[in-house]
């Protein structure tokens, strides 16, 4: 219980984080980017409203997930957070498309192009730090409960990072006399929100589709499965990929001379071990098989 209540506090705390954060980068972009003139800086605050956006679908993803299971979801609701990973991929594609229009009217409409003040690039300076903040405190916390949503939110964040700092060299240029360079850096951060769309969706994608999250994992079980009295040996361990955890199958081998009691309480002391021992892992099903018949085969 008090894993669940730990687990929910940090979700919770860094999810508030990135929200206000995000807002203050939007709300500060948007206008330092319109007085100065940088149009880099305000396709910057459109891809921070986005991840406005997304802190807080991430966020609701995150607590559907944290609902138990119940009698019409008996593995839980933790696919919540993949499925809410790609409904931010539609507002990744959606911003990224609203700055490609801005920088096709900036330079194939031909309209007159004038160079940011250097209020652009002190905002910028700031985001950058303000961006790496989050970012590490999202990935730290996202780590730290095993939550692919906020790991994923704080992996978005990161990419504002290098977008200020695209902004930053692209003031500068453009105070050089570089004033093609201001909007060619806001068509570098609409590519980066793509990128950042296609790994999104390919990430939650691979964990619908049940992925494993690392082969490390599956010689854990094995590990915790063999330190329990009386198994000899294990095998066919699957994994049933949740999103926040996993659920475990396996066969373990026991000695054929055992009474079928005797062996289903093993099973039981093994599942117990797992779920106890392995953190991600919070449901698992364990067979019994003789030791002699599979030495045999």
């Amino acid at each position: 219980m008090n894993e669940i209540i730990d687990r929910e506090s940090t979700g919770r705390k860094a999810s508030m984080v990135a929200i206000m954060g995000n807002i203050l980068l939007t709300i500060f972009n948007f206008i330092v980017g319109t007085l100065s003139g940088s149009t880099a800086l305000v396709a910057e605050a459109a891809h921070t409203l986005s991840d406005v956006i997304t802190s807080i679908l991430a966020f609701i993803g995150f607590k559907i997930g944290m609902k138990p299971a119940d009698k019409e979801h008996q593995y839980g609701h933790g696919m919540a957070e993949p499925i809410v990973g790609l409904i931010i991929v539609i507002f990744l594609v959606l911003v990224a498309y609203e700055i490609l229009s801005d920088v096709y009217i900036k330079l194939l409409m031909h309209e007159a192009l004038k160079a940011p003040d250097w209020t652009a690039a002190v905002m910028a300076l700031i985001g950058i730090i303000v961006n790496y903040t989050m970012t590490t405190y999202l990935i730290r916390s996202g780590r730290r409960i095993n939550s692919p949503a906020l790991i994923a939110d704080g992996q978005h964040q990161k990419v504002d990072i290098f977008s200020c700092g695209a902004v930053l060299v692209g003031v500068a240029g453009a105070q050089l006399g570089f004033t093609m360079l201001d909007p060619i850096v806001a068509l570098f951060i609409a590519m980066m929100v793509i990128r950042t769309a296609f790994i999104v969706a390919r990430d939650n994608i691979n964990t619908i589709m049940g992925k494993i999250p690392s082969e490390e994992i599956l010689d854990e079980i094995r590990t915790v499965a063999m330190s329990v009295d009386d198994v000899k040996g294990v095998h066919d361990v699957k994994l049933n990929n949740m999103g926040p955890y996993v659920s475990v199958e396996l066969h373990i081998e026991l000695d054929g001379d055992l009474k079928l009691r005797e062996s289903h309480k093993i099973s039981h002391i093994v599942e117990k071990q797992i779920i106890n021992s392995v953190n991600s892992v919070k449901m698992a099903i364990v067979h019994t098989c003789p030791f002699e018949e599979n030495k045999k085969e």
